[in-house]
């Protein structure tokens, strides 16, 4: 089963997702088709990188941009996650072209898009947005930008990260 996990939240509640919130549980496959479940990183710092599509110009200059700096975001202890509409085909593809080493999960049909809040005014596209989820469950870090021609600042979301590890939520 892929999606929305039901649990505490409907889907209709989870989309106002917001800081001090407990993140909705979700199951996507990544890029080589296994399934990647949220619950299953309970205890763990958990980044996801939400964006609109795979080889496009800003998403992948974000994505090479998390490669290049992964030794920081490996330092923070975190599990980095990128999400978009694309296919499990499409980001096996885009992963093993730009070397990403992070796994990029499929949600085709939005459901988590929506749940979180994070859909694009683009069709069938996720905007460009960043949700940090302390040990606990807690989102402590969201920033969607709608309508962006630039990407998060990695040095941002670090900071983000390493303030989600101490958090006690």
């Amino acid at each position: 089963m892929t999606g929305i996990v039901r649990g505490e939240k409907s889907v209709n509640e989870a989309s106002k997702v917001s800081v001090g919130d407990t993140a909705p549980d979700f199951a996507l496959p990544d890029g080589e088709g296994r399934t990647w479940r949220l619950s299953e990183h309970r205890g763990e710092t958990v980044v996801l990188l939400f964006y609109p599509g795979d080889n496009t110009p800003i998403c992948t200059k974000q994505m090479c941009s998390v490669r290049d700096k992964w030794s920081d975001y490996v330092s923070t202890g975190a599990q980095i996650v990128g999400i978009s509409t694309d296919t499990v085909e499409s980001h096996k593809g885009f992963a093993a072209r730009y070397n990403l080493p992070f796994p990029l999960l499929a949600d085709p049909k939005e459901e988590v898009i929506r749940a979180y809040g994070v859909r694009s005014w683009l069709p069938y596209r996720s905007a460009r947005a960043v949700v940090v989820i302390n040990r606990n469950g807690v989102v402590t870090y969201k920033k969607v930008q709608p309508l962006s021609l630039f990407p998060p600042r990695d040095d941002r979301i670090i900071a983000a990260i390493k303030e989600a590890v101490t958090s006690d939520k």
